[in-house]
């Protein structure tokens, strides 16, 4: 049936309920599971005014970001394998969170993509 499934996830309550829900799946159909979870870029301003915000505190940011991120996938990792699923953790950044789930299926070779409705 299903080989590879690709679950994305924000560590929200609803995201959660989709993670149960592509693990179970995911363990019945003996399929890997690639876990996701996309992060935004820090917002530029473009507008005169703008409050500008310098380049360090703007890496430390993103990096606090994408270090949070990490840990949510590491978090659903470790749940579906001590479940006995095989899994891997992806995290990408960008601000089109639905273009890079479907990148990252296409680049994963995923079968089909669980997620929530939102969050």
């Amino acid at each position: 049936m299903y080989q590879r499934i690709l679950v994305a996830t924000d560590g929200s309550n609803l995201s959660r309920k989709a993670v149960s829900s592509a693990i179970a799946l995911a363990g019945l159909a003996g399929a890997e599971l690639v876990v996701l979870k996309v992060v935004a870029r820090y917002p530029m301003t473009y507008f005169e005014g703008g409050m500008a915000v310098q380049a360090g505190e703007v890496a430390r940011i993103e990096k606090q970001w994408a270090d949070a991120a990490q840990a949510i996938v590491d978090s659903v990792k470790k749940t579906a394998m001590a479940k006995g699923v095989k899994a891997k953790g992806v995290t990408v950044k960008s601000d089109l969170v639905s273009e890079a789930i479907i990148a990252t299926a296409k680049k994963h070779k995923c079968d089909l993509i669980v997620m929530a409705s939102h969050g």
